[in-house]
């Protein structure tokens, strides 16, 4: 496990996945077997990363190759920042390891099709985080269109973000490489990767996108307490057309202040019904209990809308979503299958984000084209 002292490596994959999988006892198998996870932490810092193996009773080592070379190391796990993550992926894979990372896989869709094309030849499996999809509201969500809820579904709409303060007068919540273009930052390189499969595993394919991208907050503080100017974008205005003739816009930004009941809210609009999803709720108004409303500036409306929506059950636990995909990669690697969201699928989030970027550049609408190995 590569790049676990980082915040999303540590909290999300290290403790909240693998290691929680390890101390419940395992990943349950056909036949009544467990699969139990033993990580090997890597990490560059050696403070850092001996620090976190002791607490966690985990081996650890700051030699990537040293790693690789441990034959009973079956899987390579990197969640370091993009710019470096290529590489080691490459390397992961020359050693006939199994590989599961997060996403964008690479700074570049050449890049990311060259790790798909790897593995491929390698003979080995590989995964990328697809974490949104394994959230309990949009389970939910994925359990509305199978049960054919919606009819024909119109528009997906999607609103994510929170105001990131610019480490002033006030630390950052994000590290300061996420602001720098140089360093593989910008929220359109970050968070387009998650609308491509969300959108292409629940509503269709995106066929075109139509995208601005800003730099709402030039200059911000990084963790020494320096200035520095923001090269990348914070903030993302996309509208996403879709297979089948959906439509979607989705709004991504940093700087912006939560007035909804979580930090991401999908609402889709069908002939038949309608739904809002966040992380883990999802409401529901079918078509036979819509309200009339009518438009009247002039006076103040009595209607209280969001009262007229039906809460979806869970029925069932809800489980973390990073754990959940966890346990589906390393259940289908050791079973011989392969994982659906694989390096190809790695590589689509990196394309759309690149489009959207250009998009913004050129101020013009831009095709997806279908990629092919």
């Amino acid at each position: 496990m590569n790049g676990v002292t980082g915040r999303m490596g540590h909290r999300q994959h290290l403790l909240r996945s693998v290691l929680a999988i390890r101390d419940d006892g395992g990943v349950p198998l056909p036949g009544g077997d467990r699969l139990v996870p033993v990580p090997i932490l890597v990490g560059r810092d050696t403070a850092k990363v001996s620090a976190l193996a002791a607490r966690h009773g985990a081996e650890w080592t700051t030699d990537l190759d040293t790693a690789l070379s441990d034959p009973t190391a079956s899987v390579y796990f990197d969640a370091q920042i993009t710019s470096v993550r290529e590489k080691s992926v490459l390397a992961a894979i020359a050693a006939g390891k199994h590989v599961y990372a997060e996403k964008p896989t690479a700074d570049t869709l050449d890049g990311a099709l060259a790790l798909a094309r790897a593995a491929a030849a390698a003979g080995v499996r590989s995964g990328v985080v697809h974490d949104k999809l394994f959230l309990p509201g949009l389970r939910k969500l994925e359990r509305l269109l199978r049960g054919g809820f919606f009819g024909r579904v119109l528009s997906v709409r999607g609103d994510f973000g929170y105001w990131v303060f610019e480490g002033d007068w006030q630390p950052a919540q994000r590290p300061s490489w996420n602001y720098k273009a140089e360093e593989g930052g910008g929220i359109v390189v970050d968070m387009f990767a998650h609308w491509s499969y969300v959108l292409g595993e629940l509503f269709g394919s995106v066929e075109a996108v139509t995208a601005k991208a800003v730099t709402h907050i030039p200059r911000r503080w990084d963790e020494r307490g320096d200035p520095y100017d923001a090269t990348a974008d914070d903030a993302a205005y996309a509208i996403f057309e879709l297979a089948g003739g959906v439509v979607a816009h989705f709004a991504s930004s940093w700087c912006t202040r939560v007035d909804r009941d979580e930090l991401l809210r999908v609402q889709v609009d069908g002939t038949h019904g309608s739904a809002v999803a966040g992380l883990t709720g999802c409401r529901v108004q079918h078509r036979s209990t819509t309200p009339k409303p009518t438009w009247d500036p002039d006076v103040p409306s009595t209607d209280r809308f969001r009262d007229q929506w039906a809460e979806v059950p869970d029925n069932g636990p809800a489980v973390n979503a990073f754990r959940a995909q966890w346990e589906l990669f390393l259940r289908q690697v050791h079973m011989g299958e392969d994982h659906p969201y694989d390096f190809l699928a790695g590589a689509r989030g990196v394309q759309l984000a690149r489009l959207g970027l250009e998009s913004s550049a050129r101020g013009a609408r831009v095709p997806v084209p279908e990629l092919v190995l």
